[in-house]
Parts: C-alpha cells; structure tokens; sequence
C-alpha cells in the first residue's frame, strides 16, 4: 500500500521524451517525445518549478489550464499533461517552433509565398477567435509563439501571459521590450497591442530576427500586397489599428495577400463536410492543376488524407484519382503501401465505368507499388471483366493494362484466364483495333507463360491473326511470329510458321505484304499509326515505330518486357525485324513525299477494311501492286 502512495508519477505517464531534444520555449522547455503504446509522435512542454521564479510557476500553471480548456483549429492542441510538485508536462500535438522551421525551409531554397500566406491566415484566426470569441488578449504574440504541425500548418501556442480583456497582462522578459507597442497599456482599442505584436511577426517572418523597435519602418522583403495592411498593424495611431477579423478581410479581398488558390483550397478543405457533390466534384477536379505549387508537407498531410475521406466516405468517385496519384509521388514505398494501396485495391472493385479506366489507364504509376498476391486475388478478378465490357475504350485499356500485370500474375491467370480472354477477343471482338492489339500484347507478355502455353497457343494465335479481315490485325500477326521466333523449333517453323508467312506474301494489303517481305521503311511505321485510329492510342504505346526499334521491342514508357532472355538463345525476345530507318539527313521535300506516301497508304487500308466488313476480300478481285 505504502508503495503505491510513494510511486514516481512520472513513470507512470504514458508518454516518453526522447533525448537530446530540448528546445527553449519561453518559460517551457520543448521535447519530442512518443505515446508508449502505439508510438506516435508528440511534442512535450516541460516546465520544472525548481528553476523558476513563483511568478513564472502561475503564469505555467494558468498556460496548463488554458491549454486544456481551448480548442480551435489554429491554436496548438492539448493532448495529455501531468502536473506534479516538480514539474508540469504539457504534451501535444507533434509541432516544430515557427523560428525553426523558417530555417530548415530556408536551407532548402525557402518557404514560398503561398505557404507563408496561409500560416499568417492561420495565426491571424486564431488570435480573432480569441480577441473576439473568447474576450482574451494573448499578450506575447512573436514568432516565438508559433509552432507548425507536420502538414505545414501553423498553430497559436504560448499562451503564458493570456488575460481577459479587463485585466491587466503581466510583465514579460525585459529583453522583449522591442516588441512592446508605443503607447501605454489601455491606449487604444483592446487588440491594439496584440495587432501590434501580429506586426512585428509578420515582419520577422520576412526579414528575420527584429533588432529593433525603429526597424519596423524598414519593410524589407514584405511583399507588396501585404505592405498597406501591415503599416495599419504596427502604426503610431493605437485606435486606427485594425481588429484582427478586419485585417483577415481587407487581405482575403481581390488581389490580396490572402487571396490565393493555396487559401482558397485549405478553407475549402476545412468545410468540405459541409460542401454539396458538385462543389466536392469541381474542387478535386480543380485540385490536379493546383498541386504543383503547393508545399509537399501540405500535400502528403492534408489534401491526402481528404482525399482518401472522399472516396472512402464521400462517394467523390474517379475525380480523386489524379490528385492521388499526384500526391503519391510525394510518399516513401512503404507510405504508398500503408496509404494508397487499399484504396487502389478498394476501387478495382468499383462498377463506375469512370474509375476502371482511369485506374488501368493511370497502372503504370502505381504498379510497382502491387504485390503479386492483391494482384492475383483482389485486382486481375476484376479487372478481366474490361474484357467483356460494352464499352470499346475499356475493353482496349484492359488489354494494354495486361503489359503490366502479366509479370505479376501467377500459373493459372496468365496461361489459363487470360489466354482464355485473349482467345475470346482475339476471334470474335467487333473491334478491329482491339483484336489487332491483343495480337500485339500476346507477342510482348509470351515470356510470362510457360512452355505448354507458348507451345499451345503462340502459333495458332498468330496465324488467326494473319487470317483476320482487319489488315492491321493481319500485319499484327506476322509481327508476332517475328517477335517469338525463338520459341519456335525448326520443324514447327517448317511446318507450321512460314507456310502462313508464304500465303501473306499475295494478301490484298500491301502493308501485309511489306511485314511479310523487305520490310521497306515506313511500312510499319504506318500500318501501327494507322491502326491506332480505331479505337484510341494504344498501338502506338504497345508497338515501337520509332528509327532504329524492333518489332515487337517494348512500348514507350512501357518497360514490362524490356530486355527479357528469351530461355533457348539468352537474347531478348523483342529481337524482330527493324520497323523503320533512321529519317536524319532527308531533305524537306523528301519529307513531304514520305508523308504523303504514308497517308496514300493509310487510306488504302481504310478502304479494305470497308471492303472487308462486307465479307472475305477475294485475292483476284483487284490487280496486286
């Protein structure tokens, strides 16, 4: 029992301050510290009784009361404390003192405008709310009282010397006395000498450390749309100086200092539960522009979280996609794996026709962050259904997506579902486009599938595509076999692979013809341009047509199967025939004529492809070239 009353509270306390962390703050001194269970970061204020005057003991005392009593958005959050006859540990939310964090911007090229107009509209808030709400004066607003939280957000602390309106506020350190107002205390309107204080931070802010009161004349490096609203905080005149709800408005007018898309978009987001679908569904769509100048703090802490809250809760839909995967380049691997992954893996099992294709058609910059597992048992289940949908445009995405996943994919879905899909669209899609890239992405993901399934399907695969009525699908075909190659035998190359080339070498479109003989240059070149006018761009990602590339080399931007050995040679299985020569040293008129020879072209495989809708093009029916 005797025991219990003589246990150190301290050890008690469900927080630990780390060491080598003090920082002075006022009369406090200021720790990092973490929660013992579960480890989240804080910030402890820790005042000890034996190093201070009586004075500075109360005025610790009522700073502790106050801080558990006042909540407001912008001013630092109570979370914990413990008060004993030694010390008193205030502990809250994990914040970096302003001077601080100016620094550490500064050594990394400074802190813009915009994240400095927030944090100011952020301090002003909350010194309105208490001059005006609360009835209390802060008495010792400086760049001394203002802490910033890991988004970037700027919060009111120090709030030792706070005092109701009536009373007089007790004295602060002599050095202090630069920051002090002109006039005698009651000289003017109740905020006077708190707007004053607001002066002089917005001027050290700027410029740094104040040296001295006859400084504040010097605006420095105030930036001008701030100068006329600052001269009215720190001038002579006390009761000509604004209440703190007036200069928030006078700087919030057009073109003012406050008056910016980074404002704009944090007090959105301070009221977006409030905010009408409409509203939500403009301001995310409006947001993707916006990010590339907002501070990166800023962007992983605030927007991202709401962002996962609008989609989890707020039915926001594909609109949050872009802004998400802006923010996510701002995030460690494993942030991108605890934050952004469920949520990609959630939406997967979404039917808005909307969001399936802005996820397949945004995979590459999330890809890489996909385990094998989630991509096998929550994502290919649903992603195949794109290979049945209605809609073109789908069903075309679903198959380039496959470039990426088939790496990911196991035994069963890669040899056995998706052949099964490709089968399906390969023979029967109304899409011409669709069934020629589906050609294309089986020639580029054969590596992934064992040697049964090459053996099984390549093959047959191709020399369907070479009987195709589309004749960029026909092309397709050969351009396979020449990309497979080295999984052939000679004996199924004798039998089976060149007497489907051998027929070609007649077929109706010169195009065809061209893949199967020479290989002039331009011939592919046009028939992949060609091709990508059915449905959307994807040939032009999955097939190379750039100088010097290889049938079958790997898509632009498209690495998935860039530089795999094939099992019998060792050399990459993109080895093909070339595509195209080098265009250096053509002259303009040479230039013009091949331009125009690639749009005569083009246009006769438009008008075979017409012909062909209307049923097999027979081979005499027109004189070959």
């Amino acid at each position: 029992m005797w025991s219990f009353f003589a246990r150190d509270p301290v050890k008690d306390f469900n927080y630990d301050i780390l060491p080598e962390t003090q920082e002075t703050s006022g009369i406090w001194t200021l720790h990092r510290g973490k929660r013992k269970m579960g480890g989240e970061p804080v910030s402890v204020f820790v005042y000890e009784v034996s190093t201070g005057t009586e004075e500075q003991t109360q005025l610790a005392k009522t700073a502790f009361k106050r801080m558990k009593t006042l909540r407001h958005p912008n001013i630092l959050a109570y979370v914990d404390g413990l008060e004993t006859e030694k010390s008193l540990y205030l502990v809250t939310e994990q914040v970096t003192p302003l001077a601080a964090h100016l620094k550490a911007q500064s050594d990394r090229g400074g802190s813009g405008e915009l994240e400095m107009s927030w944090g100011l509209h952020q301090i002003v808030k909350a010194l309105s709310f208490l001059v005006n709400d609360c009835h209390l004066l802060h008495n010792n607003l400086g760049i001394w009282s203002v802490f910033v939280d890991r988004a970037g957000e700027w919060k009111l602390g120090g709030l030792d010397h706070m005092t109701p309106e009536n009373e007089d506020a007790s004295s602060v350190h002599p050095d202090m006395d630069k920051y002090d107002p002109p006039e005698s205390p009651n000289g003017g309107e109740k905020w006077a000498g708190d707007v004053w204080r607001l002066g002089c931070l917005i001027w050290e802010v700027f410029n740094g450390p104040l040296p001295r009161t006859t400084s504040l004349r010097s605006l420095g490096k105030i930036p001008k749309a701030l100068v006329p609203h600052y001269c009215e905080l720190v001038g002579a005149n006390a009761r000509a100086r604004p209440n703190p709800a007036r200069f928030l408005q006078n700087c919030r007018a057009p073109g003012g200092f406050l008056s910016n898309s980074f404002v704009e978009s944090n007090l959105f987001l301070e009221e977006i539960q409030i905010k009408d679908p409409a509203e939500k569904h403009q301001f995310f769509q409006d947001l993707s522009e916006n990010l590339d100048s907002f501070p990166e703090d800023f962007c992983k802490h605030k927007v991202l979280p709401q962002l996962l809250t609008a989609f989890e809760f707020g039915n926001a839909g594909a609109v949050v996609l872009t802004p998400l995967f802006k923010v996510g380049k701002f995030l460690s691997a494993e942030e991108y794996q605890q934050k952004i992954i469920p949520v990609i893996v959630k939406m997967f099992s979404s039917t808005d026709r909307a969001m399936r294709i802005r996820l397949l058609q945004q995979m590459e910059q999330f890809v890489q962050y996909l385990n094998d597992a989630a991509v096998n048992s929550q994502i290919f289940p649903h992603v195949v259904h794109g290979f049945t949908d209605t809609n073109p445009a789908i069903r075309e995405q679903t198959v380039k997506s496959m470039l990426l996943l088939a790496p990911k994919l196991n035994e069963s879905n890669v040899n056995q579902e998706l052949m099964r899909h490709f089968a399906r669209l390969q023979a029967r899609d109304e899409q011409g486009p669709i069934r020629c890239n589906t050609t294309v992405c089986l020639g580029k993901i054969a590596p992934y599938l064992n040697a049964g399934t090459r053996q099984r399907v390549l093959i047959s695969a191709f020399s369907r595509a070479t009987k195709d009525p589309f004749p960029a699908s026909r092309a397709a075909g050969v351009l396979g076999f020449a990309a497979t190659h080295n999984y052939y035998s000679v004996t199924e190359s004798a039998a089976r692979v060149l007497p489907t080339l051998c027929t070609l070498t007649v077929d109706p479109d010169n195009n065809v013809r061209d893949q199967v003989g020479t290989q002039p240059a331009g011939a592919a070149a046009s028939w992949a341009g060609w091709a990508v006018t059915g449905v959307s761009s994807l040939t032009s990602k999955l097939i190379r047509t750039g100088p010097g590339a290889e049938v079958g080399g790997p898509a632009d931007n498209t690495p998935v199967v860039s530089g795999t050995a094939s099992p019998r040679t060792g050399n990459p299985v993109t080895d093909g025939v070339p595509v195209g020569k080098e265009l250096t040293g053509l002259s303009k008129a040479e230039l013009a004529k091949k331009k125009r020879e690639e749009r005569r072209k083009e246009l006769e495989a438009k008008r075979a492809e017409r012909k062909a809708a209307k049923g097999p093009v027979k081979l005499g029916a027109r004189k070959l070239d």
